[in-house]
């Protein structure tokens, strides 16, 4: 009784939530210059949740130049790092003091269950924040060794403007993994959001606002990637950008960076990661859960999920087993409902890609086990069926190719050095996972894996302390840890005379 209240709770506040689809450009909500907008529907039901801001190159140039102001006159550079300290902590705490707002608002706007939308992504974003809060003032840098008569100072600084396009899978999180680093370096920002998801952003840079960040340091402009995103690669006056996305845009970004004014620009791109279960696996429960819940969390949406699954041929049969007996617990429901696990498909172009891959895994021989249709029809939402495929080998699309969706591959083998050789037959290289008892083989396995993160004997349990990002064409430099404070910082030779 007490569940079925809370879901109408969660259909009654969405019914009465209200929209505010502007900009937010030097600390003020603001429409595009062109009064241009755009439709934001929910995948959940196809609902209308309001219009959006479109904007162009002239609010990127009216975002970057407020940005420009706010670094130049160091309102927020020239801060004591213990003031900074303060108000990236009290951005954490509203965060969480807006929790229910910002889990709705993701949830309508993407499509993922409440449940995470609560116990994930609002948690993640504000931890992700305090953190990196909390490391501004123990951050310290450098003197090289001299000679007596010098003394040399190395120096972090803040890089400038920094702009930061993020995706739709999780867009609470990856703002925070851009902002935050770069906010506790002193730089001044502007988000890009993708039009896909782009409301809590917008709620992100109100709610930085009242935690004292002052006015132009952090801007918010929703729009199109080939209209607002491509100005923001292409501006003159920004320093640096950082992009989640594809694989194909983050080389449109780099390209752009180079042939503007040369930005540093950092990439988190696509996956298509390797998990690998050997037969001397410690625990098959343990495996076979991570397996399915790492695939199917967050509808498939993630750069980094295990899709490719490859099992030992000796244990395949046992662990197919359990997998199956997993699959139904995934079945996609209402996101609004807290006991929905899967969600739905962020929207009609995703969900026309995802059910394209599946009917090429059908054709190339692979053999559906679960899954491969679209569910929840009558809902107006978007939907796709969490979907398993066994016999599937190297040259299919399915095992080549990011799906970003609710679509696990299969593979078998007999000899942990051609997994080894498959998982890295591929132009990503994000995460992989091994499962073994043998330490010895745990250890020459994740060295042998190109893979920025190797997880052994369990998938994704990592945290904010360690760096996230790949190799290859999943992308360069890092996310996460203090690592991430290279991307947005430049260091300044300072050498002194004495005497």
């Amino acid at each position: 009784m007490a569940t079925t209240q809370a879901n109408k709770q969660w259909h009654e506040r969405a019914a009465a939530l209200g929209i505010d689809g502007r900009a937010v450009i030097g600390g003020e909500r603001v429409w595009a210059r062109s009064e241009q907008r755009f439709d934001n529907l929910s995948p959940i039901d196809g609902r209308q949740l309001g219009l959006v801001a479109r904007c162009d190159g002239l609010d990127i140039d009216a975002a970057v130049a407020a940005a420009r102001a706010a670094f130049e006159d160091r309102r927020w550079a020239g801060q004591a790092p213990a003031a900074r300290k303060r108000v990236l902590i009290r951005f954490a705490d509203l965060i969480l003091a807006h929790a229910d707002e910002l889990a709705l608002l993701e949830t309508l706007d993407m499509g993922k269950p409440i449940r995470y939308s609560q116990s994930v992504d609002v948690p993640a974003a504000a931890n992700c924040i305090r953190w990196y809060g909390e490391a501004i003032d123990k951050v310290y840098d450098e003197i090289a060794p001299t000679g007596d008569n010098s003394l040399a100072l190395i120096t972090r600084e803040p890089v400038g403007v920094v702009a930061a396009i993020v995706p739709w899978n999780y867009p609470m999180i990856m703002a925070a993994w851009k902002i935050a680093p770069a906010l506790a370096a002193g730089n001044s920002v502007i988000l890009k959001p993708s039009e896909k998801s782009p409301l809590t952003a917008l709620r992100l840079a109100d709610i930085a606002l009242e935690a004292g960040l002052p006015a132009g340091v952090f801007n918010v402009v929703p729009g199109y990637g080939h209209e607002a995103g491509a100005a923001l690669a292409l501006h003159m006056d920004v320093d640096c950008i950082g992009f989640t996305g594809s694989t194909k845009v983050g080389k449109q970004i780099l390209q752009m960076a180079g042939q503007s004014n040369l930005k540093r620009a950092w990439t988190e791109l696509g996956g298509k990661s390797a998990n690998i279960v050997c037969a001397d696996c410690p625990d098959l429960d343990a495996a076979v859960s991570a397996a399915i819940g790492s695939i199917y969390f967050n509808q498939g949406e993630s750069c980094n999920a295990p899709s490719r699954l490859f099992v030992e041929a000796s244990i395949k049969d046992a662990f197919l087993e359990k997998a199956l007996a997993l699959v139904p617990d995934f079945a996609p429901g209402d996101p609004l409902d807290e006991a929905t696990i899967m969600g739905a498909i962020v929207d009609a172009a995703q969900m026309k890609t995802v059910m394209g891959y599946i009917e090429q895994g059908k054709q190339a021989g692979a053999k559906l086990l679960a899954g491969g249709e679209a569910a929840r029809a009558d809902s107006g939402g978007f939907y796709v069926a969490p979907t398993l495929f066994d016999q599937v080998d190297g040259t299919m699309s399915i095992a080549r190719e990011e799906i970003f969706g609710p679509v696990l591959s299969v593979l078998s083998f007999t000899d942990i050095d051609d997994a080894v050789r498959q998982a890295n037959s591929t132009q990503y290289g994000l995460q992989a996972a091994v499962w073994t008892a043998d330490l010895s083989k745990a250890i020459k396995t994740a060295r042998a894996l190109r893979a920025g993160t190797v997880h052994v004997n369990q998938y994704d349990g990592d945290d904010i302390t360690v760096p996230f990002g790949g190799v290859r064409q999943s992308g360069n430099g890092r996310d996460k840890s203090l690592h991430a404070l290279d991307k947005y910082t430049e260091l300044k030779t300072t050498w002194i005379q004495i005497g």
